[in-house]
């Protein structure tokens, strides 16, 4: 392997096998990995190796020698990968002692350290190449040159699990605009972080094996945290096996709708890849979530839901996806996607539109007047109410009737107060108690 240059020599046991090979792939492009490769035949006449231990020649990377310490990256990322998840696909392999996550320019990776170095081979053995979630987060596993972890803080980044009383990350209070800026980026709309023309290139999943589904056709571990926000089994009415990702919405408003406004109210069923409104038919629009389920649940309670004085028709689309173009919206790595932390929460919340929504995220100084002159240009205010959730202001607001809190819903959330981008989901409070 010659690393530095992103090649490698690979000598064929005679000259005919050689031939062939280059032959065969002259007509069909080889990939590894999702990348396209190219052969060609090498002035060298002959390799010669350097005796490796066995299990380095056995594994098939002779430039890492085995360790305790897994560095493990994941490509092709469509749901949130936490500490907890990766906890639960490496720990039965042996005792995982500390866990640190951190985003890199080849996506989000992850420092796994287990008690013992036959551990960390056995989880390489077993996970290299396979997939967290069916057809994606596949796992890319290498030993690390490191020779411990020093872990300070327990929470969603890193964990030591060998001292659980280790304090979570405080985190310091960032000025308004900044916090602003660094969440949403700086590409013109706060929904898009990719600029203009760059769309993120899916991970090609090659030879991967996916890991074992339940009967409700998602992933284990995936289907124990969507039952567990359901108390224990899906909604009636859910089939939890539907495996259409894209959505159409038809007799919408096109005066009023954009697709920031249709990203706000789909996308508190799931993540959102894309949206396309359509130029010949522009009161319809594509969208396409994250997986089948948060699909299920966008047309399941969406359906017949009334906005901007029309009422929606919501069902799958015949697409299976939305292709990137000039006149399509991509989403896909927005930091508004609800559903990249606090999953769990995120799908408890799942509900029909109501005439309560919930505001977070709210300026700690913040009056109930300020937030009722935010909404009110969407409907009549029946009752608000502000409060305090662990030191930060939190509102419910009370409209007259579900269409009126969709519009506002539609047309505030992800707005700022005071600097503050704002947070806006429906509530299955029917009334707001006085205090």
């Amino acid at each position: 392997m010659l690393r530095a240059k992103n090649q490698a020599l690979l000598q064929m046991h005679d000259l005919s096998a050689a031939i062939y090979a280059i032959q065969y792939y002259s007509t069909v492009q080889p990939t590894v990995r999702g990348r396209n490769v190219y052969i060609q035949f090498s002035s060298h006449q002959e390799l010669t190796t350097v005796e490796q231990p066995t299990h380095a020649r056995q594994s098939g990377d002779q430039d890492s020698q085995p360790n305790r310490i897994l560095l493990v990256t994941i490509h092709h990322l469509l749901y949130p990968i936490t500490v907890e998840v990766l906890h639960q696909v490496f720990s039965p392999y042996g005792f995982v002692e500390k866990i640190v996550t951190f985003q890199k320019s080849a996506g989000l990776q992850a420092l796994i350290q287990y008690t013992s170095q036959q551990n960390a081979i056995q989880a390489k053995d077993n996970l290299q190449g396979r997939n967290i979630y069916d057809g994606c987060c596949q796992l890319d596993i290498q030993f690390s040159n490191l020779n411990g972890l020093q872990v300070h803080y327990n929470n969603e980044r890193s964990r030591d699990f060998t001292n659980p009383s280790l304090p979570s990350e405080q985190k310091s209070r960032i000025p308004a605009q900044a916090n602003a800026m660094s969440a949403f980026g700086e590409t013109g709309s706060i929904y898009r972080i990719q600029p203009t023309g760059s769309r993120p290139v899916p991970f090609q999943q090659i030879g991967a094996q996916p890991m074992v589904l339940n009967s409700w056709q998602m992933p284990v571990g995936f289907a124990d945290a969507v039952a567990a926000a359901f108390g224990g089994m899906i909604p009636p009415g859910i089939t939890g096996t539907n495996d259409r990702c894209t959505i159409l919405v038809s007799n919408l408003n096109t005066e009023k709708i954009d697709e920031d406004k249709l990203f706000n109210l789909f996308s508190i069923y799931g993540n959102i890849l894309r949206i396309k409104i359509l130029r010949n038919k522009p009161d319809h629009a594509l969208i396409q979530m994250g997986d089948g389920f948060q699909a299920e649940l966008a047309v399941h309670y969406l359906k017949g839901a009334m906005l901007f004085d029309k009422r929606m028709e919501v069902n799958y689309s015949k697409h299976p996806q939305i292709t990137s173009a000039p006149d399509t919206r991509d989403y896909s790595t927005s930091k508004l996607n609800r559903f990249n932390r606090n999953m769990v929460n995120n799908y408890r919340y799942c509900c029909a539109p109501t005439k309560m929504i919930h505001i977070s995220s709210l300026p700690p100084d913040v009056t109930e007047d300020e937030i009722i002159s935010h909404l009110e240009p969407h409907g009549n205010v029946v009752n608000s109410k502000l409060f305090e959730v662990n030191g930060k202001k939190q509102a419910l607001v009370l409209f007259e009737n579900e269409e009126q809190s969709t519009e506002a819903l539609v047309s505030k959330h992800a707005t700022t107060i005071d600097g503050l981008t704002i947070r806006i989901s429906f509530s299955q409070l029917q009334s707001i108690q006085s205090s």
